[in-house]
């Protein structure tokens, strides 16, 4: 029925526009910096089956392992119409715990045929640490823990559950008007599907997303025939989880031909004591991410459930990249899933040379601080990797974030803190053929004593050059108190007094090809 390219585009761009939608909603009526500046938020549909349908161009850390996400909760409950369920839990198809997750099914007659979807980072859950991000050793110590549980049943609100999960967080006005947010973000995604049912009816709907399922699916299948098949080995090295551990390695083996990729990545590291760790959905999301990216190279294809098909993955539970309970995973959500793309695109390198770039800053040089009654959280930009025929960007979010800058006025206006520098770190970008682009220098003067913890990367290891383009340089955090430079390393928890600067200096990417 839908064989017509322009046909499947029109219905492509009608249900990502519900997300899209629900999107702005989220982003303009929450309370938070982090929603409403940055948008560290995300939303998607999922058909009746449980399979992604589309999505909203935000996070992919967030948007990758929702698949997990539905794939673990879907089963769990009774479906109603009106339901709501609420769950953060990491050892479910979550990434970690400031990352909260709503899902919302849409019935038609008695049977549900779409899921909606919102995941959004809220700036504390009740961590031991303003920001609930830092080093840890157990995943209490990173927040509440919400097992999967209806928020809503029937349309009725569980006024008990919400009242215990706000008040377990810092600053519980400011998390419920984003949850608030988030609620009626979803209402108004159901609004925009029932507009759709109504107009082209349930079973057209149905028919054109599994259409469009299988157009991305041949689409994926374009971009394996343009790879040289083979077996490709990558390994890349977290620097330190925080408690003395380092040179963790992050490990794949990719086999790859014109009917599928399978990448295996069980000889990574164990699980480490650290906040390193990623939930199995975290390691999920990096590998569509990487995909999703080559494929776009190709052209502007639609985003569903057809790319993963052609995708097999394996992981190790117990392993730095399928942790298990209690392990905590903050850092391995926002820095070990950098990782993971950095070795699957350094695996990439020889089978598809002429789209795949080099190392980027392989962090996102996280940054919270706050008190008992307030916490802030930031992630901040880098240098992209030099790609084939193109320098790299500088001063950019890459990869597994997608977030936005938060403007110095927001934040002074609302922080005990000012911005005295915020600057391209020149020269940080390595040298090639393809210069890498340029990191970032972020300094920041406290007004009050404070709590600050870091979690950040490539401090030891740098990004890595391509085909004889040098490495992208290292980052720094150096703290300048009573007018010395002290240097932190790349994981830590300071109590910052009144006076202290904190300078973040972020890792440049890797140059591509060998400078005449």
């Amino acid at each position: 029925m839908f064989d017509l390219e322009l046909e499947l585009e029109i219905f492509n761009k009608l249900f990502t526009s519900v997300p899209e939608e629900m999107g702005i909603i989220l982003r303009y009526s929450s309370f938070s910096p982090n929603i409403r500046e940055r948008a560290d938020f995300s939303c998607a549909i999922f058909d009746e089956k449980g399979e992604l349908l589309a999505q909203a161009s935000h996070i992919p850390v967030h948007l990758g392992a929702m698949p997990e996400t539905i794939r673990e909760i879907l089963p769990l409950f009774d479906w109603s119409e009106g339901d709501m369920v609420i769950t953060n839990d990491p050892y479910r198809g979550g990434t970690h715990l400031p990352d909260i997750t709503l899902i919302k099914p849409v019935f038609f007659g008695n049977r549900p045929c779409f899921y909606l979807i919102i995941r959004a980072h809220h700036a504390d859950v009740g961590g031991k640490y303003p920001g609930s991000m830092g080093p840890v050793e157990h995943i209490k110590d990173e927040g509440i823990l919400i097992e999967p549980t209806l928020i809503f049943h029937r349309g009725r609100l569980n006024r008990d559950l919400f009242e215990e999960i706000i008040s377990s967080m810092r600053n519980p006005t400011e998390r419920c008007g984003d949850f608030k947010a988030m609620f009626s973000a979803l209402d108004r995604g159901e609004i925009r599907l029932r507009e759709l049912i109504n107009k082209y009816g349930i079973e057209t709907l149905i028919s054109a997303g599994s259409a469009l399922k299988n157009y991305t699916e041949k689409a994926i299948l374009h971009l394996f025939k343009k790879t040289k098949s083979g077996t490709y080995y990558a390994v890349d090295y977290m620097d330190c989880d925080g408690y003395g551990n380092e040179d963790i390695p992050i490990r794949v083996t990719l086999t790859v031909n014109f009917d599928g990729v399978k990448l295996d990545f069980t000889q990574s590291a164990d699980q480490v004591r650290g906040p390193l760790n990623a939930p199995r959905g975290v390691t999920v999301s990096a590998v569509y991410y990487v995909f999703i990216s080559l494929l776009k190279t190709l052209g502007d294809f639609p985003i569903n459930h057809g790319l993963f098909r052609r995708i097999e993955i394996s992981t190790r539970r117990g392993s730095i990249l399928d942790a298990e309970y209690p392990a905590p995973v903050s850092g391995g959500n926002v820095e070990t899933s950098q990782r993971v793309v950095d070795v699957i695109l350094k695996a990439l390198a020889e089978a598809i040379p002429e789209l795949v770039p080099a190392g980027s800053c392989g962090t996102m040089n996280n940054i919270t601080f706050g008190r008992d009654d307030f916490a802030y959280y930031e992630t901040i930009g880098g240098g992209m990797g030099a790609r084939p025929g193109k320098e790299g960007l500088s001063a950019v979010h890459c990869h597994m974030t997608n977030t936005l800058n938060t403007p110095i006025e927001a934040l002074e206006q609302l922080y005990p803190v000012k911005i005295l520098r915020y600057s391209i770190r020149r020269g940080s970008g390595g040298e090639g053929k393809y210069r890498g682009g340029d990191g970032l220098i972020r300094e920041f003067l406290f007004e009050e004593d404070l709590i600050v913890t870091l979690l950040t990367e490539r401090r030891r290891h740098a990004p890595y050059g391509l085909w004889g383009g040098n490495n992208g340089k290292v980052g720094q955090n150096i703290l300048i108190r009573d007018g010395k430079e002290i240097e932190l390393p790349g994981k830590t928890i300071i109590e910052v007094k009144k006076g202290d600067r904190l300078v973040i200096m972020t890792p440049g990417g890797g140059g591509w090809g060998r400078k005449s």
